[in-house]
């Protein structure tokens, strides 16, 4: 890409906000939150990563009159027959917090052996040219791991302190961010992106 493009970003999520403007930062690619524009997040009714994706791109499409990307991701876990899944930022209920979500996660699987606790994340990205965009660009990144019994690390959001990645063998709150953009499912979907968008 030539030149600089500006797209709103369809989420309100301050991690997800900081990763995709750290993985576009280099690319001629310039992200504006939602937010910033007094764009409210709307209601995720789809069944599917894929259906609330694009609901929140061309929601965001529709108010600002820019290009829009939004993210929907979140953690299956076998074990839990896909759950938390779609749900996973809301998994504990109304006021809903990074920490009471992994609480709950470990509560579920309390019971779980070893060998059971196997889980990836999955992020799908949607791009919008414009509100009615009848061709959005959908992406897709999976990052395979398992839940942990207890917290490490620092770094991430999310899940990350409690998914044990096997390829680096430590937790994804333990990984540097340029590592982690190369081994994760955001960072994944967003190259899928990029390459679209050179095309």
């Amino acid at each position: 890409m030539s030149q600089q493009k500006t797209l709103v970003l369809a989420s309100g999520n301050p991690g997800k906000i900081k990763e995709l403007q750290e993985l576009l930062a280099d690319q001629g690619i310039s992200i504006i939150p939602q937010g910033e524009l007094n764009i409210l997040d709307i209601e995720e009714t789809g069944l599917t990563f894929v259906e609330n994706a694009i609901l929140k791109a061309r929601n965001a499409a529709a108010l600002s009159g820019l290009p829009a990307i939004a993210d929907d991701s979140g953690l299956e876990v076998d074990y839990l027959m896909g759950a938390p899944g779609i749900y996973s930022a809301r998994y504990s209920g109304d006021g809903a917090t990074d920490a009471s979500n992994r609480e709950k996660l470990l509560s579920a699987l309390t019971d779980a052996p070893a060998n059971e606790r196997s889980a990836r994340y999955q992020a799908v990205i949607v791009y919008l040219r414009h509100a009615e965009d009848p061709t959005p660009i959908i992406c897709q990144g999976t990052w395979e791991g398992h839940i942990a019994r207890k917290h490490r690390g620092t770094q991430g959001f999310g899940y990350d302190p409690i998914f044990y990645v096997p390829e680096a063998d430590c937790h994804a709150a333990e990984l540097d961010k340029v590592t982690k953009h190369t081994l994760s499912h955001r960072g994944k979907a967003i190259a899928q992106f990029l390459q679209h968008m050179s095309l």
